[in-house]
């Protein structure tokens, strides 16, 4: 049985008993606490909570997750995976126990034939916690499961929740005994490799407080209502389905898996170290692909950074396997999109996205990895020089930090060299990385309210504040809430910082790149609050962040909201912009050209957009003429709401990655764009007046920024620029549209100019090698220069003549020293011969001694090498000792 069937006949006997069939959310975690969703009741988690009101009291669910914890044992087992798929039923407040663990029974004993999924009853056992005598006798007496197939286990097996505060409660869970050629008899007490976990039934009661462990944590009351949460593992039951091993020899990982061997001539089986690369090329690459899917874009922090992992994991192991040539990831994101298609048909129709962001990541970190390679020599010289046999953990942050070296080929290229890793050291600033940049993603929507505040507020207004700005500048409310440095009271008096929660609101929360509106909130008593920050940090619920300017802010007054009009005009008038810029790049460059972040501002706007490359300036030229022909034109601007189905039948385009609920907002422009957008826009094109492309960057692998300006502030600048072409056609004494030709021409002969002086300056110094050589001391048998450049020699010219004036000593073994200031530090350059290489000296070991002396650092190969310090003053230092490390060995 596929995994799509598998998935399919869940969500269809669940439908068939009154759930609801709600679709997978996106793998960005709307819990602000959590990076990406990490099991399939997350999405779930504000209707257990009573913060939202759900769909439907009964729904279920195949969800998408990810998994990073334990990255590290992803291949080494046939368990382990980043990427898995949590089938699941959902009961909020509806059936408990009683009716959750009939249900679960049916569909897994139920013959295929019938819609189940043909499990002989013989073969389950089951798991309750030790206490649970309602759960044990359920399966007993109305299930009929035998009681020797019911085992009592503690909380750290029986008993779910998330490892952080939020629901949790016992569970029940169903195991399948694969026969005795896999383990012991005993049932799952006795062997868990034997007897497989398919179900867990979680009995949803209870709301936690501190988690300090899996069995250490405080319940703090229960829940609103007593809630079913089940999971079962898609992965794991297609592997008992399919009659495989494990997880990795299923259907649609095993596409990937033996794509992978194929493609470098690689065989399954054959080697354990090679298994090993297969597995995680396998799941890497499926967790990639689901996460570009959902608009995750590698970067250094974040989601982003966990996506930068598992790319260049894969393609680290690729290059293990013999995967040298490029562009096996694209093949291998080709196959996993196959595989999965025929379950998420997004990832056909955004197929070309996806390639884009995964081959650019592919292309940047094969790049990565030569200059990696080099920066590592340098640091394993360091350590020997030094005595140690450990790498630095510093050195080890900074391979990654700034060279995006993975741990792993660190820790493996060191043991080649016999050395080790301080990882602690390592790991120590790695965490310290993460923690700021988690702290600084979650202060940023959260600032310091804790979530359970937020929640409760959000249940005080009941249900999602109401949004008003479209029509409305001004509102009446009512203050839901005051927040002075998260914490929630009862006033506030003037000079305080505060975050203040109405029941309604015109203010825009920052979001789908649009800036939050700024203004005043006006209190019936006479304070004011200056609004300077909007956010939304919980769903549906508005958070407006400013400072008391005068009298006492008390909440529960009624207050008149009122924002900025003028800035959220410039601001409609730059999202409006965005849209219409998006529309001219995807026509001119094609589907693949996919809006992938961007930022609304006064009279400013960024587009990002995924792209293989840079765009010609021909095409920016071409699309900013078509843009503003369209202000011209002064379309009509029109939002309306629709379901998303009508809305992308219509050719409504939905962002990349981005989420959507079953009814949608939809923004045109005329006939010309047409997008899924929530933020505000102008009335008619041409009330934008000018939009000017500022030009287009690259912002990482795969990801191109377009600048622009819009209405007055182009217009200004074309004002600026106009003077300027002005002030350089007088000076040149040319026509504007001679300009380009005159400085190019000027141009060209400064660069001609250059490279005769630089030719010059290489023969002086060239003038001197006769000389040097001639004049090498004897040292211990070896001839020895010792020279310092006259400052401002270049570093190449310093190689030169340290390699010329090596070449013209003959005869007898040598070695070159060459100092030398190019700009403000001192360089070193050494040049060794064979005959004094077999006789133990090495350039890099003597840069190494000379660099030291500098200040600084330095390394290459055995016959020449490059360092650098700080102190120009020791240069004559540095001649000596490296003269003084010739002679003595």
């Amino acid at each position: 049985m596929e995994s799509a069937e598998i998935a399919r006949r869940y969500l269809r006997y669940f439908e068939q008993n009154g759930h609801t069939v709600v679709p997978s959310a996106s793998l960005i975690a709307e819990d602000p606490t959590l990076l990406l969703v990490p099991a399939g009741m997350v999405p779930f988690k504000p209707y257990f909570l009573a913060q939202r009101t759900p769909p439907a009291k009964r729904m279920t669910s195949c969800q998408k997750c990810v998994r990073t914890p334990d990255i590290e044992e992803v291949g080494k087992t046939t368990r382990h995976a980043t990427f898995f798929q949590m089938l699941g039923n959902f009961s909020i407040g509806d059936y408990f126990k009683e009716q959750a663990i009939p249900y679960a029974w049916e569909l897994l004993t139920r013959s295929q034939a019938d819609g189940g999924f043909g499990f002989p009853e013989e073969k389950l056992w089951v798991t309750v916690l030790h206490d649970d005598d309602e759960s044990a006798e359920i399966w007993h007496k109305n299930v009929g499961v035998p009681l020797e197939r019911i085992q009592r286990r503690g909380l750290a097996d029986n008993f779910w929740h998330m490892g952080v505060p939020g629901p949790g409660g016992p569970c029940s869970e169903i195991y399948y005994d694969r026969g005795p050629e896999h383990g012991r008899e005993g049932g799952p007490e006795a062997d868990e490799d034997r007897y497989l976990e398919v179900w867990n039934l979680v009995f949803m009661q209870y709301q936690l407080g501190k988690v300090r462990s899996k069995t250490d944590f405080d319940i703090v009351g229960d829940l609103p209502a007593k809630n079913i949460d089940t999971g079962m593992g898609l992965e794991r039951m297609a592997a008992l389905l399919q009659g495989v091993d494990n997880i990795y020899e299923t259907d649609t990982m095993w596409k990937v898996l033996d794509r992978a061997a194929q493609l470098t001539n690689s065989r399954y089986g054959a080697d354990a170290g090679d298994d090993v690369s297969l597995r995680v090329v396998a799941d890497h690459v499926r967790s990639g692909m689901m996460m570009v899917a959902d608009g995750i874009l590698p970067s250094n922090e974040g989601r982003g950074y966990v996506l930068r992992r598992i790319l260049r994991r894969a393609v680290r192991k690729l290059r293990l396997l013999g995967g040298q040539e490029r562009g096996l990831m694209h093949e291998l994101t080709a196959t996993a999109i196959a595989a999965m298609g025929d379950q998420y048909p997004e990832l056909v129709r955004t197929a070309a996205n996806i390639h884009t962001v995964i081959d650019a990541e592919e292309e940047s970190f094969s790049r990565t990895l030569r200059t990696g390679e080099s920066i590592f020599d340098v640091a394993v010289q360091e350590s020997r020089s030094s005595g140690r046999k450990v790498v630095g953990g510093a050195d080890a942050f900074k391979l990654h930090d700034t060279y995006g070296f993975p741990i792993e080929l660190t820790l493996e290229m060191a043991a080649e060299q016999g050395l080790s890793v301080d990882e602690e050291g390592f790991r120590r600033l790695m965490t310290e990385q993460r923690e700021r940049a988690k702290r600084d993603a979650q202060e940023k929507k959260t600032g310091n309210a804790d979530v359970s505040v937020l929640g409760d507020l959000l249940e005080q207004v009941g249900g999602a504040i109401d949004f008003l700005g479209y029509q409305d500048f001004t509102a009446e409310a009512r203050a839901v809430g005051i927040l002075v440095n998260g914490a929630n009271v009862a006033e506030a008096a003037q000079g305080t910082d505060v975050e203040v929660v109405l029941d309604r609101t015109p203010f825009y929360a920052e979001g789908g790149g649009q800036l939050a509106d700024h203004g005043v909130i006006r209190f019936l008593g006479g304070a004011e609050v200056e609004v300077t920050d909007v956010q939304s940090p919980l769903t549906g619920l508005t958070v407006h962040r400013g400072r008391v300017r005068s009298g006492l802010a008390r909440s529960g007054d009624t207050v008149l909201a009122e924002i900025d009009v003028n800035r959220r005009r410039a601001i409609s008038r730059s999202h409006t912009a965005t849209h219409m810029v998006h529309k001219g790049f995807r026509a001119a460059l094609g589907e693949s050209a996919a809006q992938a972040g961007s930022e609304n501002s006064p009279g400013r706007f960024r587009f990002d957009f995924t792209a293989s490359g840079a765009v010609p300036p021909s095409v920016l030229r071409d699309v900013e003429a078509e843009v503003n022909e369209v202000l011209i034109n002064d379309l009509e601007v029109r939002a309306f709401t629709t379901s998303q189905t009508e809305a992308v039948a219509m050719g409504a385009m939905a962002l990349f990655g981005e989420k959507y609920g079953d009814e949608v907002r939809v923004v045109e422009v005329g006939d010309y764009s047409r997008e899924l957008c929530g933020g505000t826009h102008v009335g008619r094109s041409g009330q934008l007046g000018l939009i000017k492309l500022l030009g287009e960057s690259s912002i990482g692998a795969g990801v191109r920024r377009i600048e622009a300006l819009v209405g007055m502030d182009a217009f200004r600048f074309l004002a600026r620029e106009s003077v300027l072409v002005a002030q350089l056609s007088d000076q040149m004494k040319a026509r504007r549209e001679e300009l380009p030709e005159r400085i190019s021409g000027l141009v060209t002969r400064l660069r001609e100019a250059e490279k005769d002086l630089e030719r010059l300056r290489a023969e002086q110094v060239l003038a001197a090698s006769a000389g040097l050589a001639e004049g090498a001391r004897d040292v211990n048998g070896i001839a020895f220069v010792g020279h310092r450049a006259p400052d401002g020699t270049g570093a190449d010219d310093l190689r030169k003549l340290a390699v010329d004036v090596r070449s013209r000593i003959q005869g007898r073994p040598s070695v070159v020293m060459i100092a030398g200031v190019p700009k403000d530090r001192p360089v070193v350059v050494i040049a060794v011969d064979e005959r004094a290489r077999e006789l133990g000296r090495k350039a890099g070991k003597l840069v190494s001694l000379a660099a030291r002396t500098l200040g600084g650092g330095g390394g290459g190969k055995d016959d020449l090498a490059q360092g650098g310090g700080a102190d120009a003053g020791k240069i004559a230092e540095a001649l000596n000792v490296v003269e003084h490390a010739v002679g003595a060995e």
